[in-house]
């Protein structure tokens, strides 16, 4: 094992017992559950000895990534790559509502697929039309994100700021509230960007969740923070700034439905070790699942919003840490109880932010984060979560009715296809295991 492993992978190793046994559990405990399953015969009555072969076949976790490269790679042969390889892995897709980009123009969003071209930044109808006809759920990211605010729409007035946002969440909301059920409201309220006056005001998130419930109001809302929810002092207790800022809102009757915490690990790889890898660092699992712990008494699902765990090279030793640092958060993260969502941030390693495509040298490109290379092969990390997500973290299983037709079936969250076997005949059957309510289906064979 290299230095760089030792050092950066010490405390996955020092804490693999108990990663063990929280992951197993939680597993157990949020992630799986049991549906009855009764076979009768047309006439109503139970049919013994029926074997029920049991397929997940969509998982009700979220898996995601954002989908900022659809069709915007230099080659027809990558963007097909790049539109095969994502189902492989994710069923929710983050789309980018980027004030600044989507309407460039005063008046002019580029909603259609036709809309002209941004990097980075497809239209958000292809987006989201990419996601539906793949069975991915669309994500909304972000209504309200003062870093990106259009030239020109800053320097206006708080109150003209605010008839501008208005209209912008209405548009989205009548184009989009019925498309996509989770909507960011704000992110990175704690980053100095100062787009506009109203990043000031005490109000910025009060305000924003309270107007977004008007355009969305079947949708979960959900809060999205960078950085601060793991590195500040203290940050696995009640004197968390975000978690401060969380309360706040509930108690302020603001519509605050999800915690969104970003997962970027972008620190130069000279300080990777002393950074992630101490008893309070991102790479400690004791120490993230406190932070995690502490949050969960706020009763609001959770999500991973936005992750980058860096390679820093191309080197397979480097890839085949980057790969095991990913099991380890990915397992933990899947285990904790209010968590419904983990997003991987760039799919290939070259076309992040603030970088010219295949620059690897400066911007965000500088990580190697990506799950592919730049050529659009696999790295270990790419199937290392596939086996995770579409092996280890899905359902095949089988059972056989007992003398009164009943069969239990135990199964991660999700929906099924059963294939049930009787009088040498099989018939296929839907079942959706939930996480809550009652999970009991009758088939007549």
């Amino acid at each position: 094992m290299s230095e760089r492993a030792q050092k950066v992978l010490r405390y996955f190793e020092e804490q693999k017992d108990f990663t063990k046994a929280r992951v197993e559990s939680g597993i157990e405990l949020y992630r799986k559950g049991d549906a009855r399953v009764r076979v009768v015969d047309k006439d109503g009555n139970p049919v013994k000895g029926a074997v029920i072969d049991a397929k997940e076949v969509k998982q009700a976790f979220k898996f995601g990534a954002n989908t900022f490269m659809i069709d915007e790679l230099e080659t027809p042969e990558k963007n097909a790559i790049y539109k095969k390889k994502f189902p492989e892995l994710f069923n929710l897709g983050t789309i980018p509502f980027y004030w600044k980009d989507l309407e460039p123009e005063e008046g002019k969003p580029r909603f259609a697929v036709d809309s002209p071209r941004i990097y980075r930044r497809p239209a958000t109808d292809l987006c989201v039309n990419y996601c539906l006809q793949n069975g991915i759920e669309p994500k909304l990211h972000c209504l309200n994100y003062d870093q990106f605010v259009p030239d020109w729409a800053k320097n206006r007035s708080v109150p003209e700021i605010k008839a501008l946002l208005i209209k912008r969440f209405r548009e989205i909301g009548e184009r989009y509230a019925h498309l996509i059920p989770m909507i960011e409201v704000t992110n990175e309220t704690y980053c100095p960007w100062f787009g506009s006056d109203f990043f000031l005001e005490d109000d910025f998130c009060e305000w924003s969740f309270k107007e977004a419930q008007k355009y969305f109001p079947a949708n979960e809302l959900i809060i999205n923070e960078a950085g601060i929810e793991w590195d500040v002092l203290n940050a696995n207790t009640n004197r968390n700034p975000y978690y401060q800022q969380v309360e706040k809102l509930l108690s302020q009757n603001a519509p605050v439905h999800g915690i969104g915490f970003q997962y970027h690990s972008f620190y130069r790889a000279e300080v990777e070790a002393e950074t992630l890898a101490k008893p309070t660092g991102r790479y400690a699992p004791r120490y993230l699942c406190s932070i995690m712990d502490k949050f969960a008494e706020l009763n609001l699902p959770m999500q991973i919003t936005e992750m980058t765990i860096p390679a820093y090279s191309a080197d397979p030793e480097d890839e085949a840490i980057q790969a095991e640092i990913i099991k380890n958060v990915y397992s933990l993260f899947f285990a904790q109880k209010n968590m419904e969502a983990v997003i991987y941030w760039n799919l290939p390693d070259g076309y992040a932010y603030k970088a010219e495509p295949g620059d690897m040298t400066c911007g965000e490109n500088y990580f190697y984060g990506g799950l592919l290379r730049f050529d659009m092969s696999e790295k270990p990390a790419f199937k290392t979560l596939k086996k995770l997500i579409r092996e280890d973290w899905m359902t095949n299983t089988q059972a056989v009715t007992d003398e009164n037709g009943w069969a239990t079936i135990r199964g991660f969250h999700g929906d099924y296809e059963l294939t049930v076997h009787h009088n040498e005949k099989a018939t296929q059957h839907p079942m959706v295991l939930r996480a809550k309510g009652r999970n009991e289906v009758t088939v007549v064979v």
